[in-house]
């Protein structure tokens, strides 16, 4: 199979300073409507990269789930490899990979532990199964069967079918607080338009254009 001829000219949109918001995260709102409202798949999704304490990276999706001027959140169980890896690096990146609509949005930052009273509202809301799983899961441990792992959540289910299901205290979720914001959109020619926000200060943030 040839890849090399595999190419697509973008030329859904432009991007301009003179539309971009002065703060990043009122231009994030902005985008994430407009993905939303293109009824993209999962438009939440997001690749999360971390590295461990030996600076090798890892790449997975996860969903942000709670977004605002104090960062982007996603919830995930305390245990897990990417919560090791904040853990010793908290210098992570988020890709929103939005293909359909030729754009994409790269945010870095630092994470940290949200409240445990934030994950638990959170957890409240999620589906009944779900909130299972989370107990059922000793995520990225090794198990020695999908058949154990469905008798795990069987037996949790039987645990809690009398009453509300408790958060554990395995699980929570991290905010990532951007100390950059890229807005990337597909053009013609790959003369792609890319402007780079940096934050300087509690409210206070540069924007400046990059060369494709």
């Amino acid at each position: 199979m040839d890849l090399g001829n595999m190419r697509s000219n973008y030329e859904r949109a432009e991007l301009h300073r003179r539309d971009l918001e002065s703060d990043p995260i009122r231009q994030f709102t902005k985008w994430f409507g407009e993905a939303c409202d293109s009824k993209l798949v999962e438009p939440n999704a997001v690749s999360l990269a971390t590295s461990d304490s030996q600076g090798r990276p890892l790449l997975r999706t996860v969903l942000v789930k709670q977004f605002d001027s104090r960062g982007f959140v996603f919830f995930t169980n305390l245990e897990s490899r990417k919560a090791r890896h904040i853990e010793s690096n908290p210098h992570v990146c988020l890709l929103f990979p939005w293909i359909a609509l030729e754009r994409q949005v790269i945010v870095c930052g630092q994470a940290s532990r949200v409240s445990t009273s934030e994950a638990l509202a959170y957890f409240i809301q999620r589906p009944l199964d779900s909130q299972i799983g989370a107990w059922a899961s000793k995520q990225s441990s090794v198990i020695s069967s999908r058949k154990a792992l469905e008798m795990q959540w069987q037996q949790i289910k039987q645990k809690f079918s009398d009453g509300k299901i408790p958060l554990p205290s395995f699980w929570g979720g991290f905010r990532v607080q951007p100390s950059t914001i890229e807005f990337w959109q597909g053009r013609s020619s790959r003369l792609h338009d890319r402007f780079l926000y940096t934050k300087l200060g509690e409210d206070s943030w540069t924007l400046e254009r990059l060369c494709p």
